[in-house]
């Protein structure tokens, strides 16, 4: 079984993944954790020295062979993942055992958790409180078309990470 979480950032994908991870008993990894220690450089690092083309040809190549291996696990993609080199269709491409999950937040639940940790977010950490509503709209607007594409959405909006993690177990 491999469970495929994907979103926009601060969607709750990583948080989700681990604790339905750890009540399913699978491995959770999180793709751009999994892509530094492959490669031994820091996603920032990687985007600065090889370029965004570099990442997200690696980006795909991780994927692919994840997706092709026997092992089970819960897996967090980046929020960029599902929008890049046809990643949504090879994730669609494995029908057995595979299953993908949108976990959609709104505008206003992405921004006020990126208010507590923009700092930490090197694509929005540049961005004023004042504009980061309408940079994520924007994105979201982009990237709704891919992350759509999952098998099952999840809307997240006032619900606990247990409250998901439940529907999200009841569903497979």
């Amino acid at each position: 079984m491999k469970i495929i979480l994907l979103g926009y950032m601060a969607s709750g994908k990583s948080t989700i993944g681990k604790e339905l991870a750890s009540k399913l008993n699978l491995k959770f990894i999180d793709l751009d954790d999994y892509i530094e220690t492959q490669l031994g450089k820091t996603v920032p690092v990687i985007f600065e020295t090889e370029g965004e083309i570099f990442f997200r040809l690696k980006e795909h190549e991780y994927l692919k062979k994840l997706l092709e291996s026997d092992e089970s696990f819960i897996l967090s993609l980046g929020g960029g993942t599902p929008c890049y080199a046809n990643n949504m269709n090879l994730i669609n491409s494995f029908t057995n055992n595979v299953s993908s999950f949108y976990i959609k937040v709104s505008i206003t639940t992405i921004c006020e958790r990126l208010y507590k940790e923009k700092e930490q977010r090197p694509l929005v950490a540049k961005i004023s409180n004042e504009e980061l509503p309408e940079f994520i709209a924007k994105h979201l607007f982009e990237r709704s078309y891919f992350y759509e594409q999952a098998s099952i959405k999840i809307k997240a909006d006032d619900k606990s990470s247990e409250e998901i993690v439940n529907e999200i177990k009841s569903l497979l």
